[in-house]
């Protein structure tokens, strides 16, 4: 859980690095920062993948699509906010997210969601609404309100998706860095021909490279080295919601670097959010680990009767 809480806290800052180079465009800064770090997983763990790459290529299916719902993920992000606003992007997206990633584990895996989970989601919610809001009352501009749904529920749902589709790996016997790399290289793949059509001279510029180079070792890279640790021992939708600390954390270098203002209202925002992390570290929250279920001699994640979406062998 701490991983996850420091791998929030590094992503929070993403939003005050690019806006450090504001010539730079969103989609740009997304697809590199997301394509690059995702490259650097393959480097960092390449010898994990060599070792298990008998088991990826059985579970190719799942490898694939957790790769294209990382690369969907940071085009639609941006997007969103480009297009509805950054208030709206900021809530769909992330408050989506967690719920859908409840969604995904309830109808492939058969995980019975918690009262307490549905409480802490809320507090999360409610409390990256407040931080939205607070920050970015007066964004103005024409927007499309509709359009910027989409994109958003398009964020949320691939960032739950590459979440569950990496687990699911680590569940079915693939080492974590193997899991983390093969999902998220195949993203940076995909990613960096985005990179390359979008970028302008403005990424070569000094506060460019600076920022991009930082956000793609530091949050993506790191980032997600910690929260591939956390998530092996986390269920995804605990994971989601956890990260939900990222707007606070948002919200707080914004005040102290870029000296925005925040009102009352964001910080009761700040508050619900920590709210939600100490519902979710009480005893009995966290779903059972992969390695918890076997010791009860059964599979993780499986319920009886429940469906398999992804059709890849189970043995270990």
């Amino acid at each position: 859980m701490v991983a996850i809480v420091v791998a929030s806290l590094l992503w929070g800052t993403t939003g005050t690095a690019s806006a450090l180079a504001p010539s730079v465009g969103a989609v740009t800064v997304g697809a590199a920062a997301m394509g690059v770090g995702g490259l650097l997983q393959i480097v960092f763990s390449r010898r994990a993948l060599y070792r298990d790459r008998a088991v990826l290529s059985a579970r190719y299916r799942l490898v694939t699509f957790g790769g294209a719902c990382v690369a969907v993920y940071p085009l639609a992000f941006y997007s969103s906010m480009r297009i509805g606003g950054v208030a709206l992007g900021c809530v769909v997206s992330l408050a989506s997210a967690p719920l859908a990633s409840a969604v995904i584990e309830r109808l492939c895996d058969g995980r019975a969601l918690t009262r307490q989970w549905a409480l802490a989601c809320g507090f999360g919610i409610g409390g990256s609404v407040l931080l939205s809001l607070s920050r970015h009352s007066d964004s103005g501009g024409a927007h499309s309100a509709t359009l910027g749904v989409v994109l958003g529920l398009a964020a949320g749902g691939s960032y739950a998706g590459y979440s569950w589709a990496m687990r699911r790996l680590m569940d079915d016997g693939t080492s974590r860095g193997a899991s983390a790399a093969a999902v998220l290289g195949l993203g940076g793949i995909l990613l960096m021909p985005v990179f390359v059509a979008t970028a302008g001279s403005a990424v070569v510029t000094y506060p460019g490279i600076v920022v991009i180079a930082y956000l793609a070792v530091l949050p993506m890279f790191l980032g997600y080295v910690l929260f591939s640790y956390g998530l092996a021992r986390v269920g995804a939708t605990s994971a989601t919601t956890v990260t939900l600390v990222e707007p606070a954390a948002a919200t707080v270098l914004s005040v102290v670097i870029l000296h925005e203002t925040v009102g009352a209202v964001g910080w009761v925002g700040v508050a619900l959010i920590a709210a939600a992390l100490v519902v979710l570290t009480l005893p009995g929250v966290s779903p059972r680990s992969g390695r918890a279920a076997n010791k009860l001699g059964r599979q993780p994640h499986d319920a009886v009767g429940s469906p398999r979406c992804a059709d890849v062998p189970t043995s270990r």
